[in-house]
């Protein structure tokens, strides 16, 4: 099987804290990213799990300073959707080839979930060097990953489901670990009732619990 480029390593290390954001209105998308830019968050994940996620990331990818990406890809029909919204990287719950061959064919980083050795023997086999690890917390958290970076010397993970304000210090600790993903400072009430001064307070918390 022939590799294709590997995740540029500048992706997790761009910021320490990436912010997993389900929108129900597009109309939230740019009071949310001044927010987390206030905060000092310059990567966010705008999920596809309501209607509103494509269209967000359309509004979003203007906004100079952030970073926007798509999470929840499942096809790679999808990866095109995302990239023509102007989507800067791909994330995904688990592993799928056909959606990460897909992200590198129009040149951006895809972040697939992964659970186990095998599944990240295969994002191996693509030339990846950076994976989501989720759901984390049920996987078995720091420890796991520690675990895991035996073998996988060479490997970058940001751990997803479960991360919160109080462990990703934990997590971030591990230098296999440049960054970690979370909802904590985007919690979906917070959104609707427009704190945006909430949103950028605990932004800012979580940028500096990691200095």
């Amino acid at each position: 099987m022939t590799a294709v480029p590997a995740t540029p390593p500048s992706l997790l290390s761009g910021c320490p804290v990436v912010p997993v954001i389900v929108l129900d209105d597009p109309g939230q998308a740019l009071p949310l990213g001044k927010a987390l830019l206030a905060g000092g968050i310059t990567i966010a994940e705008i999920t596809l799990r309501t209607s509103a996620g494509l269209e967000s990331i359309r509004i979003l990818s203007d906004l100079p300073g952030l970073q926007v990406g798509a999470g929840s890809v499942l096809l790679a029909e999808q990866v095109d959707q995302v990239v023509q919204a102007g989507a800067r990287f791909v994330v995904s719950p688990g592993f799928s080839a056909a959606v990460v061959r897909r992200s590198h064919e129009l040149d951006v980083p895809a972040l697939p979930g992964v659970a186990t050795s095998s599944e990240l023997m295969a994002a191996m086999e693509l030339g990846l060097n950076e994976v989501k690890f989720f759901p984390a917390g049920l996987l078995g958290g720091p420890a796991a990953i520690k675990a895991l970076t035996a073998p996988f010397t060479a490997m970058s993970f940001m751990p997803s489901g479960g991360v919160n304000a109080a462990n990703m210090g934990d997590y971030l600790a591990l230098p296999a670990v440049p960054a970690v993903s979370g909802s904590w400072m985007v919690d979906p009430q917070l959104i609707r009732s427009q704190r945006w001064d909430e949103i950028s307070r605990l932004s800012a918390e979580a940028i500096a619990s990691t200095q």
